[in-house]
C-alpha cells in the first residue's frame, strides 16, 4: 500500500444506501448495512493504526470505535476525534484511554482522552495538520469512518488514498444525509478520481474497493 505525501495511508470507509446516504433526514443510521458488512468493517479497523471520526458522529452515534472480532483479541487502533470546539461529552464512550481529540482551540480535559490543538482552517482542524500530528505519533495507516464533512475535507485536500464502500440495497432519497458533504466543484474535470479494484457481495450488501487515481 502506498502512503500519501504525508507518509500515511488514508482510507475512507463508507456504509451507505444505494444512493450514497449514511442516515435518514432525522439522523437514523443503525443499521444501514447488515451483519456481514459490519464484521468486515471490524476487520478493516483491525488493519489500521488509527480510526478517525468527526464530532458530529460522536454526538449522533456515541460510537466506541473499538475492534470487536469473534474468538480473538486484537490490538486496538488509536481512536481519533476531530472536535473543533471541544464538544465531546466527558461521558461519551470514546472519551477514555487510547483516544486522541484534535481541536482548533486551547486544550481542556475531557474524560480520559488526550487533547491536542492543531492548526486550523476555517475554524476546523486542518486535514494536513491532522495527518502531521498522527504521523508524529507513529500512525501509518488511518481509516476515516465519518461523517460527511470530515470525508469532504480530506477528499478536497487530496488526502484520501482508498475507499472501502459498503452499499445496502435500500434507497433513502435526497433528504437523507450524504456520505460526502459539498466539494464545491465548478467543473466535472475537478472531481477527484478513483479506480475500482474489486466488487463483491457481502451478505445482502455490496462491498466496493477503490484506489485514488
Amino acid at each position: 500500500m502506498r502512503p500519501n505525501l504525508h507518509g500515511l495511508r488514508v482510507t475512507l470507509k463508507l456504509a451507505t444506501s444505494l444512493d450514497g446516504r449514511i442516515a435518514t433526514a432525522s439522523g437514523e443510521s443503525k443499521w444501514i448495512t447488515g451483519e456481514a458488512a459490519r464484521l468486515a468493517g471490524h476487520r478493516l479497523r483491525a488493519a489500521h493504526d488509527g480510526i478517525l471520526v468527526g464530532i458530529g458522529t460522536v454526538l449522533a452515534d456515541d460510537p466506541e470505535l473499538t475492534v470487536r472480532l469473534p474468538g480473538r483479541p486484537v490490538d486496538q487502533p488509536l481512536r481519533i476525534v476531530l472536535d473543533s470546539r471541544l464538544r465531546t461529552p466527558a461521558t461519551a464512550r470514546i472519551a477514555g484511554p487510547n483516544t486522541l481529540i484534535l481541536t482548533a482551540v486551547a486544550p481542556s480535559p475531557i474524560g480520559g482522552a488526550e487533547i491536542e490543538q492543531v492548526e486550523a482552517e476555517d475554524g476546523r482542524p486542518s486535514p494536513k495538520a491532522v495527518l502531521a500530528a498522527l504521523k508524529r505519533r507513529g500512525v501509518g495507516t488511518l481509516m476515516i469512518e465519518g461523517g460527511g464533512e470530515v470525508a469532504a475535507s480530506f477528499i478536497a485536500a487530496g488526502l484520501v488514498d482508498a475507499l472501502e464502500w459498503f452499499r445496502a440495497p435500500i434507497l433513502l432519497g435526497g433528504e437523507g444525509r450524504a456520505c460526502v458533504a459539498s466539494l464545491a466543484l465548478a467543473r466535472l474535470s475537478d472531481a477527484p478520481g478513483f479506480r475500482r479494484l474489486a466488487v463483491e457481495p457481502c451478505g445482502d450488501d455490496l462491498w466496493e474497493r477503490y484506489e485514488r487515481v
